[in-house]
Formats: structure tokens, C-alpha cells, sequence
């Protein structure tokens, strides 16, 4: 089997699997955008992802986005910035990213207020948001409680466009109970600002608990692109 084939039948899985969470919720499958995740995974992948109709692709590391999105500039994708970010890059990512999901301190928004700006273009970012029980050595994003403070810089920054909320399921926890507190947090932050309406919920292991909760761009990589390479 070819590598095309390879991704061909992986896309297939995962908009079938779309499909029919989006039919047990009652959702339409056209409000649920599909995000690949090709980190660790060549530029080969992204070209063939790209005839394949995948538009928006993720990265978390910013060497290798960098390289990405230059090497394969020429097929007009959207890129997402997915990873912890340290705020000295921050500049340098708003100057490739269309998106950047994991927003999860203040520090962070200068730096890509300044690279958005420098661009000419708006920057669409998600605020991060912490699902992870309190006290615990998790994941990244920002806490409940300081939500607020972050959108409010969010909306107060040049060249930043405040899309919504992104999160990442506690490991071991349940994916359903998280998505719907995220899915709260989400309302709470539409109050501020309407037009954040974007959901980032849901990867390989928990999309359809993550469209029952209302999850509107899933992270989808090893069901797409198989096993992680061995250098990966």
C-alpha cells in the first residue's frame, strides 16, 4: 500500500467516525473542522495530506512548524500551533501560524501581538484552558480562575483575534465529564467575547466524546497518520 493510500484510508476512518459522533449528537458534520496533526511526521505527509482536501494542519514544536510551513507554503494551508509555547518564541510563531490554540498565560500575548503585527495579518488564537484536577503535575493550560484575566489581554491586543477555548483531556480521566466542563468554561467565555465560538476538544483516543460536548476543531494525528516514526 502506497503512503497515500495509507493517509487516504486514515481520513476516511476518522470523517466516518466524525460523521456519525455529529449524528448521535444531532450536529451537522460541516460544523466540525478537522485538524491533522503532522508533528514528527515529514513534509512528504503534509503535501499528500493537502491532495487529499486537508487544509489545516498542527504542529507543537516551533523548529519544525517553522520548516513546515515554509517548505510547503505553495499549498495554501492553515497552520495551528498546538504546543506549549515559551513566550521568546512567541514573536516568531505569530509570523507562520494562522492559529495559535495553546494560549495559557498573559506573558505570552505581547510576543504575539508583536510577531501578528510585524506580519500585517491577524492572528487567530485559543486561550488553553487547564482540565486537570487541582494541584495536579498535568498538562498545560491556565486555570479556571485566571481565565478572565488572560481573555481580557487576549482582547485588548493588537493584532490578535480571540477564536475560543482549547483543552486536552486529563490523562486517566474521563474524556466525557472534562469536555462538558469544558464545554461551561466555553459559555462563560462567549459571555466576554461572542464571537469566540471555536471549541478545540477531542484527539485520536476521545473525538466523539469531544463532538458530544459541542467541540467544533478535533486533533487528530495517529488516526490519520499511523504510529509516530521511530526518530519521532
Amino acid at each position: 500500500m502506497t503512503r497515500e493510500q495509507e493517509l487516504a484510508d486514515g481520513v476516511a476512518r476518522v470523517r466516518e467516525r466524525v460523521s456519525h459522533a455529529c449524528a448521535e449528537a444531532g450536529r451537522d458534520p460541516d460544523e466540525v473542522t478537522l485538524v491533522v496533526v503532522t508533528k514528527f511526521f515529514p513534509a512528504s505527509d503534509v503535501r499528500l495530506l493537502a491532495g487529499l482536501g486537508i487544509r489545516e494542519v498542527a504542529e507543537n514544536r516551533h523548529q519544525e512548524a517553522e520548516a513546515k510551513a515554509e517548505e510547503c507554503a505553495d499549498l495554501g494551508l492553515r497552520w495551528h500551533f498546538v504546543g506549549g509555547l515559551q513566550s521568546n518564541k512567541a514573536a516568531a510563531v505569530a509570523r507562520y501560524a494562522d492559529c495559535v490554540q495553546s494560549v495559557d498565560r498573559a506573558k505570552l500575548v505581547g510576543g504575539l501581538s508583536r510577531g501578528a503585527v510585524e506580519r500585517g495579518r491577524d492572528l487567530d488564537v485559543l486561550v488553553q484552558v487547564s482540565l486537570d484536577p487541582p494541584g495536579a503535575d498535568g498538562r498545560s493550560g491556565a486555570a479556571a480562575s485566571d481565565l478572565p484575566a488572560l481573555v481580557d489581554r487576549v482582547l485588548g491586543a493588537d493584532g490578535l483575534r480571540l477564536r475560543g477555548v482549547m483543552a486536552v483531556a486529563p490523562l486517566g480521566g474521563d474524556p466525557d465529564e472534562a469536555f462538558a466542563r469544558l464545554a461551561d468554561v466555553a459559555t462563560d467565555v462567549r459571555r466576554t467575547a461572542p464571537e469566540a465560538t471555536w471549541v478545540s476538544a477531542g484527539m485520536s483516543g476521545d473525538l466523539e466524546q469531544a463532538v458530544r460536548h459541542g467541540a467544533t476543531h478535533l486533533r487528530v494525528g495517529s488516526a490519520v497518520l499511523g504510529p509516530r516514526p521511530p526518530n519521532g
